[in-house]
């Protein structure tokens, strides 16, 4: 018999044991997977946005709409091409299905993010139809839109000025992203903002959540927000600017720090794991000390001893591991498919690299304390029955 086989004949030798344990493994990795990459979704902060774009919002909170007359102003700022603004619509396809969706100003929203691609021709019907709305390509695709289609969609923050809920818009665009990662964020709506402004019943004429500002240099980006925070500073509206990457952070951590609860629920999993698996390998230790006293009588070293029991600790964890980081693959493919495409809920290398790393750091917690026990065993007092 090999070594190897050595080992996993030894890990079978209780078998409804080692499978439990097993089980308690790939679970605890499953988890891992995708708690770590929900954990890496929140706080990559869309990386590659960069820092060419600053997000102005009320001091207070982001929900304090802003009056859009502080435009002209924001245009005088030095160093900023463009403005746009936006306004959080909470829009509602159906039944219960959410839509990110925002009133904007067409032609300011184009020129300030190239990276969403959509022919001329539709950006200028979006710009003058009044009631015309563009899709990003993946929402869509999930949910069957086509050009020139009536859309109905509700809001449960803004009803009409008649009280009703229902809106209805037409769909003049599709819009797709310029590369990879931009295609990942069509998952947006944009309406008209002078319809949003003329139509919802609370009154918001002039205001909105956010300012867009389109720099000419985003090396300038901590200097312009300086700046627009200074001129509004002591007033009414007291700003809040940030660069795009940094505002999509701290719009997150609204529902709370993401990496501190993820931290805490793994910890929690993976302490438990060590208690199972720690647990599993001692009591296979214990039960066969006189097995190890013959194998030392045969020759074998300490220090082989030793490795044979981290071998099946090694083995345990990494076949769980592997099993449950797979899972977690296979189930954040489903997710992303059943969403459209607008919760990417993937395993990237970092995932997988961590994941890595604490089989290896799990199997010396659980195997050191039992080899090292097998290793310092006498001969004697094991065939004694000690």
């Amino acid at each position: 018999m090999t070594k190897s086989g050595f080992v996993i004949a030894n890990l079978f030798r209780k078998r409804t044991r080692t499978i439990l344990t097993l089980l308690s493994v790939i679970t605890a990795f499953l988890l891992f997977g995708l708690l770590q990459s929900v954990n890496t979704i929140f706080s990559a902060g869309a990386d590659f946005v960069g820092a060419t774009r600053l997000i102005v919002q009320a001091r207070v909170s982001f929900t304090s709409p802003l009056p859009i007359s502080m435009l002209p102003k924001l245009e005088a700022v030095p160093g900023v091409a463009r403005v746009g603004y936006s306004q959080w619509f909470g829009g509602v396809w159906q039944e219960n299905t959410p839509l990110i969706m925002f009133s904007i100003d067409p032609l300011r929203h184009h020129d300030i993010y190239p990276e969403y691609v959509m022919p001329e021709g539709e950006w200028q019907a979006f710009a003058d139809t009044r009631t015309g709305m563009i899709a990003g390509k993946m929402v869509a695709e999930q949910y069957g839109w086509k050009l020139g289609q009536k859309i109905p969609i509700s809001s449960n923050i803004f009803p009409q000025k008649n009280g009703s809920k229902a809106w209805s818009f037409d769909l003049v665009g599709i819009f797709d992203g310029k590369d990879e990662n931009w295609k990942k964020r069509t998952n947006i709506v944009y309406m008209q903002h002078d319809y949003f402004d003329e139509a919802n019943q609370f009154g918001m004429k002039g205001r909105t959540n956010f300012f867009i500002l389109k720099l000419t240099d985003s090396a300038r980006a901590e200097a312009t927000a300086k700046t627009v925070d200074a001129m509004f500073e002591n007033s009414p509206d007291e700003t809040k600017t940030q660069t795009e990457k940094d505002f999509n952070i701290s719009f997150v951590k609204q529902i709370g720090d993401i990496g501190l609860i993820v931290r805490w629920i793994l910890f929690a999993v993976f302490f438990t794991l060590l208690l199972v698996v720690g647990n599993t390998m001692a009591q296979s230790v214990r039960e066969r000390i006189p097995e190890l006293a013959v194998l030392k009588t045969l020759g074998f070293s300490d220090r082989s001893v030793l490795g044979f029991v981290l071998a099946e600790a090694f083995a345990l964890c990494l076949a769980g591991g592997l099993v449950g980081l797979s899972l977690a693959s296979l189930a954040g493919a489903m997710v992303e498919k059943g969403t459209g495409g607008q919760f990417q809920l993937h395993l990237d290398g970092s995932v997988w690299l961590l994941g890595v790393l604490a089989i290896v750091l799990m199997s010396v917690a659980v195997g050191l304390l039992p080899g090292l026990r097998a290793r310092r065993l006498r001969i004697v007092d094991a065939l004694a029955g000690h």
